[in-house]
């Protein structure tokens, strides 16, 4: 599959749709406590996009994902599936991932949220991540490659004592959830596929707190760390302009 090279009628699809996800991420934080249940903001983030926003919320029967968002807690890398079973802590992370269709067109992006307390180790994880990617998004523009992303993320979680997934990476994404380019979270600089005007991808590394191993747990999605410790992941939409990036899903509360 080729990379596709965007449309300014299908960019503004993608700033709809993307603006949509971020409004999903906006509504739920107040309802992210000690002891609310990662079922119940599937219900809430469900019922927001079809009643709400008259969007489809794109992970549901995804592959045959059964819901309508992802939730990984604590040692979950990505993928988590909400369940009524598993309850919210106190010192708990919760990365919560949503795609939003609208007209056709995707918007993806994701949030780690802290639950009540965190400690100082887990904060900073959290806080690590978020910069490596916007460290990220602020190369973009035509001429970088892929390979400066990757690098600029790894370089910034290493440097921190922290290690990268590798086995999921970011990705292109218009009316297809998931399409070219792959957009590795390390690398080397200068390599990789060049960037162009109208390329539209996502950047959301997977950064743990221990090594970078993971596994696929029983149910077929949920990805875990090898050794149990804490991953922090935030993820946003970027469309590549003609002297730089604009980050489709951004929130009121960041400054890119």
């Amino acid at each position: 599959m080729s990379v596709t090279i965007k449309t300014s009628e299908e960019i503004q699809k993608m700033r709809i749709a993307g603006r949509l996800a971020a409004d999903v991420l906006e509504m739920i934080s107040p309802m992210v406590n000690v002891g609310q249940k990662t079922g119940e903001l599937n219900r809430i983030c469900h019922e927001y996009i079809v009643n709400e926003q008259k969007a489809i919320p794109a992970p549901l029967n995804y592959h045959g994902f059964p819901k309508s968002i992802c939730t990984s807690v604590n040692h979950v890398v990505c993928h988590g599936i909400p369940s009524y079973k598993q309850k919210l802590n106190d010192g708990d992370i919760i990365n919560i991932d949503v795609t939003v269709i609208k007209d056709g067109y995707h918007g993806d992006t994701s949030k780690t949220f802290f639950v009540g307390r965190t400690n100082k180790e887990i904060k900073k994880l959290v806080e690590v991540t978020y910069e490596c990617m916007k460290e990220a998004i602020l190369l973009v523009r035509p001429g970088k490659r892929l390979g400066d992303i990757g690098h600029t993320i790894q370089t910034l979680a290493e440097n921190n004592h922290y290690s990268v997934v590798r086995e999921y990476c970011g990705h292109g994404i218009g009316k297809i959830f998931h399409e070219e380019p792959q957009v590795l979270h390390y690398g080397k600089p200068n390599t990789g596929m060049e960037l162009k005007e109208g390329m539209i991808f996502t950047i959301e590394p997977m950064i743990n707190l221990g090594k970078r191993f993971v596994q696929l747990c029983d149910d077929n999605w949920t990805v875990e760390t090898q050794d149990k410790k804490y991953s922090a992941q935030w993820e946003h939409t970027v469309l590549v302009t003609k002297n730089g990036f604009e980050v489709l899903t951004k929130r009121p509360d960041e400054d890119f």
